[in-house]
């Protein structure tokens, strides 16, 4: 059986909603990381891609509500200038959606139904639409609601047990009270996500993954940089900010210990041994494990755990083998509840999981994450030497993400 290797994975700076990015439509975002990845293959000639060489693209997005024109993966295909002979296909499993989509494409490449396959993700949560639903007949006297579909749930269907469509913040505290985590362990964890981040910045760890955007009109600057990051973040300062889903005194979870809510893209090539030769690259790192899971939905925050245990037995692995870990930080408490566990499972040590820093300080624009996770994970194992790593995110109404990455070049 074929199998599937990551050859290379950019993304753009992360924005904060309303900020560097928000000029900049979803499609274009897109385009921009399918370009760059064009233009880092030197067996490839960006301008004039030969039918038949792309098997297929294969993005995530969360919302296709808007500008994305619902198959946001045909859109950056054409937008880009490939061929349009190359099919593009958009998968949507909410915050996970990209790495959904290297998973898709990893299980084309290993059937042998293609040899090099772009995938990618972009969300912008900042141009998200509001949304006005049709009313059951014309005319209708009552008032209409606008939805908005930046986040979260939205049209909900009145069959839907309300336990289960409570928000995300209030899913979360209820996580926390469910494995007693602390407000301040919280805020520590969020801190040390903005440290490590910084320091990742100013160490050049981001240069070989991340692709300036460039200004979207006179108005804007190009982006070189996550917008969210916050250097001199503390523990101390973060304990000063109110709750947000319950009063205080009740509630832990604000806008510092969570992620924010951003704009941005990402991509990556997956291919077989063959696409080496037709990328001119070498690879990476190779897909040996694959794990989904789902729970109930308030409980969304720790459906990674089993998500992960479950690639972990399908590559035939422990936690004990693995040596690096990025885990979407969604929230502060989800990412403890899911250390604590893999830890009683053999994990070596939290200081592996997020060591370049995580969501709550880079941020997450949903349909853009999942890659964002992979791609680190597959450049922190290639800059260390060490072999085994794991990729892994919630998501909302209930469900968790993984894949295992080998280092091809481990020491």
């Amino acid at each position: 059986m074929p199998q599937a290797y990551v050859y290379d994975a950019v993304r753009t700076p992360f924005g904060k909603i309303g900020g560097s990015l928000s000029a900049h439509r979803p499609d274009d975002l897109a385009a921009h990381v399918v370009r760059a990845l064009l233009d880092r293959a030197p067996g490839l000639d960006a301008e004039n891609v030969a039918a038949g060489t792309i098997d297929e693209v294969v993005f995530g997005n969360a919302n296709g509500a808007g500008e994305e024109n619902r198959n946001i993966a045909r859109m950056a295909t054409l937008l880009s200038g490939l061929p349009t002979s190359i099919p593009g296909t958009t998968v949507n499993r909410l915050c996970g959606s990209s790495l959904d989509a290297a998973i898709v494409a990893s299980r084309q490449i290993e059937v042998g139904e293609a040899d090099l396959m772009l995938v990618g993700g972009v969300e912008s949560m900042s141009r998200a639409p509001w949304v006005l639903p049709k009313t059951e007949r014309p005319f209708p006297m009552q008032n209409l609601e606008l939805a908005n579909t930046t986040l979260g749930w939205r049209l909900v269907n009145p069959e839907m047990p309300a336990e289960w469509t409570v928000s995300l913040g209030e899913a979360t505290e209820q996580l926390r009270e469910k494995h007693g985590i602390s407000r301040e362990a919280q805020d520590e964890f969020a801190a040390q996500s903005h440290q490590l981040a910084a320091r990742a910045w100013d160490e050049g760890k981001y240069d070989n993954l991340v692709v300036p955007v460039p200004p979207a009109n006179k108005r804007s600057s190009e982006v070189t940089r996550d917008e969210t990051v916050r250097p001199d973040s503390t523990a101390e300062a973060l304990a000063g900010l109110r709750t947000v889903f319950r009063p205080a005194g009740d509630g832990t979870v604000t806008a510092g210990n969570a992620s924010p809510m951003n704009d941005g893209a990402s991509a990556a090539w997956l291919g077989s041994e063959a696409a080496a030769g037709v990328l001119g690259l070498d690879p990476i790192a190779r897909i040996i494990g694959r794990g989904t899971f789902a729970n109930e939905p308030r409980y969304f925050g720790e459906a990674p755990v089993e998500a992960a245990n479950l690639a972990l037995r399908r590559a035939g692995l422990a936690w004990p083998d693995i040596a690096a870990v990025e885990l979407n930080e969604a929230f502060a408490a989800q990412s403890i509840a899911c250390l604590d566990a893999w830890t009683a499972d053999g994990l070596s040590s939290p200081d592996i999981v997020n060591a370049w820093g995580g969501a709550i300080a880079i941020g997450h624009p949903l349909g853009a994450s999942g890659l964002r996770v992979l791609g680190t994970l597959a450049r922190r194992l290639q800059e260390s030497g060490e072999r085994y790593g794991v990729a892994a995110l919630c998501i909302g109404v209930g469900q968790g993400i993984a894949v295992v990455l080998e280092n091809v070049n481990a020491k």
